[in-house]
């Protein structure tokens, strides 16, 4: 028997012409089976090929369904229904073996987790990475975000066999009772960044508040008349409240900007802030100890003697900005923000920048797929691009492993290697 399959070419309409065999079985059940090519699958009107060209425009060009339609009939000269793409995605997920994922996540794993959560319309994502492999390793969506939900997402976890050193999470309640009741015995680590970023708002806060008070400085004193001319006075040599309030908000970032990555300019600019509002000085002083106190070259005991100073320095607690802020450094929680200082493990990654900026990439690419908005198009859509991640890296560590190891070259000058005599 013979059959007409579409096919995929640039600019070009062209058909398979595929013969197959149809038998019938030797037993009572008087069933029929047919032989097909592998490049086909059962009673398909197009090959895999043009499967495999809608799942690369949905799952590594990140179009929606309209531009995938639109670019196919550009490029192939093919008109598709929404139906075959969205069974293309569904054929795709049923032949998944996320077991095996799983396994060889866990082979890959090397003992820290950073866990998050991502809000998506009515639903919440709950996501945990590897950041050492770079490897996304779960991801859960519920209905709401809450410690049921959270508790129930890191058991599974745990059931999978997944132990790890160190957890690193951002400043939320979700995880402390539920990390010290799965893993006890890891080390829970504070996203350094979230804290710092919360504490420099505060700092900003205050600055905005002495702004506006010098601001409010240059409306005092005598109000020229309407009609009074202009003129007539003699030019000032020195800058009204005004222009240094405007200076101090332009280069209000200079205040909370670390010191070694300043330029010579930055660094002028800041000291001309500091003198025209003196009560910018406590900030300053205080951003530069919050600086010291996260550094990663010191130790424990360091770190708490500067957090002793920090917490009961008058200055400090004459603002009351900083006053929250010192709130926020309790003995507890700075515990957990320093756990990056206890061992070699909590020292590879003091952020949970890399769940952070996986889930930046997520919600990129479901803002681009307006219409996936039920539960079962975004697992869907989740499954598929995190088995097409796992196969890139599957490919590029199988490549590593096959390249053969690099010659050793000699270490001597080239002009000390003897160079062949030509007769």
């Amino acid at each position: 028997m013979n059959r007409q399959i579409r096919s995929i070419a640039y600019h070009q309409v062209v058909y398979l012409d595929v013969t197959y065999g149809e038998y019938r079985a030797r037993c009572h059940c008087c069933s029929t089976f047919r032989t097909m090519p592998t490049s086909v699958e059962f009673k398909a009107r197009y090959d895999n090929k043009v499967r495999q060209a809608v799942l690369d425009r949905i799952l590594e060009d990140g179009m929606s369904v309209e531009r995938v339609i639109q670019s196919i009939h550009r490029d192939f000269l093919l008109d598709l229904s929404d139906g075959f793409v969205y069974d293309c995605l569904l054929h795709q997920a049923k032949r998944l073996d996320m077991a095996e994922h799983r396994r060889w996540v866990l082979e890959h794993f090397r003992g820290t987790l950073c866990v998050d959560e991502l809000h998506l319309g009515r639903y919440a994502l709950l996501l945990a990475t590897d950041p050492l492999n770079d490897l996304a390793v779960a991801f859960a969506l519920v209905a709401s975000n809450d410690k049921d939900h959270m508790r129930r997402f890191l058991k599974n976890l745990k059931t999978w066999g997944l132990e790890p050193e160190v957890v690193v999470t951002d400043g939320s309640d979700l995880y402390p009772a539920v990390l010290a009741e799965l893993w006890p015995s890891a080390r829970h680590q504070l996203c350094v960044f979230h804290v710092l970023k919360d504490l420099h708002k505060l700092v900003l806060d205050a600055l905005r508040r002495f702004r506006r008070g010098l601001e409010r400085r240059g409306n005092r004193g005598r109000k020229r008349r309407r009609g009074r001319p202009s003129g007539g006075r003699k030019p000032r040599h020195r800058s009204t409240y005004k222009e240094k309030s405007a200076f101090i908000f332009s280069h209000r970032f200079l205040i909370v900007r670390r010191r070694d990555q300043m330029s010579r300019q930055e660094r002028i600019d800041l000291n001309t802030m500091l003198n025209d509002l003196p009560e910018l000085r406590p900030l300053r002083q205080f951003v530069d100890a919050l600086q010291r106190l996260f550094a990663e070259n010191q130790g424990e005991a360091t770190a708490w003697r500067r957090h002793q100073r920090l917490t009961t320095d008058r200055d400090f607690l004459a603002v009351p900005e900083l006053v929250k802020a010192v709130k926020k450094l309790g003995p507890e929680k700075f515990a957990k923000m320093i756990a990056f200082l206890g061992s070699a493990a909590c020292r590879q990654m003091r952020t949970n920048n890399h769940v952070e900026r996986i889930n930046r990439k997520l919600r990129h690419e479901e803002k681009a797929r307006y219409k996936w908005r039920s539960r079962r198009t975004i697992v869907r859509f989740m499954v598929l691009l995190l088995d097409r991640y796992w196969e890139h890296e599957k490919a590029t560590r199988s490549r590593w492993l096959d390249e053969t190891p690099p010659i050793e070259l000699a270490r001597e000058s080239p002009k000390t290697v003897p160079r062949p005599r030509v007769a």
